[in-house]
Order: structure tokens, then sequence, then C-alpha cells
């Protein structure tokens, strides 16, 4: 198996274990779950209504479908700050999050 193939199995993979993750964060409490994924309301309850056979297909893509969210500087070393901050770092990387936008239908 070359390099190229197995990046596309990991790729698979890591969508199969998100969207499981997804469903099972968005039907054990949504509000929360739609916090931590930074997901809309519509999209919640896409993800939490899709069947195997979807989300089985929805996996098998090669893109990603989840994104790295830390996406600028100060979301990043909210988490990586060092261990002085450590009791807060959760906390400050929360109210970071908070303030994005959550994902929408395009």
């Amino acid at each position: 198996m070359d390099r190229s193939s197995e990046t596309l199995d990991s790729i698979r993979e890591i969508n199969l274990s998100y969207i499981m993750l997804a469903q099972r964060m968005l039907r054990e409490d949504k509000p929360v779950g739609m916090f931590r994924l930074g997901l809309s309301s519509e999209l919640a309850d896409l993800l939490a209504s899709l069947s195997l056979a979807q989300i089985v297909k929805l996996a098998s893509s090669d893109q990603l479908l989840c994104f790295f969210r830390f996406n600028d500087h100060s979301m990043l070393s909210a988490l990586t700050q060092s261990a002085k901050n450590a009791e807060v770092a959760p906390t400050h990387a929360a109210i970071l999050l908070a303030g994005q936008r959550a994902e929408q239908f395009a």
C-alpha cells in the first residue's frame, strides 16, 4: 500500500470516527454537542439523524469532514500555555470558541 492510499484510508477512518462521535455528543446533550462541535442547530439535527448507511457513505469521502477550529494564535496558545496557567486554559479556550460563528449549511 502506498502512502497516498494509506493517507486516504486514514482520512476515511477519521471521518467515520468523527461522525460517530458527533452523533453521540448530539444525542447525549445537543446544546453542549453543538457548542463543542461548532455546529448550527440545523446541521446538528442533520448529523444526529444520519442512518448507518449515510454515515458510511459520508465517511468514505477523501476529504476531511472535521476542521481545525483553533485557527489563530490566541486560540491555540490558550490550550498550550505553560503550567502556571493550566487551570484556566480550558476556560479561556471555551470563551474564545464561544465567540466563533457556528457552522451553517452552505
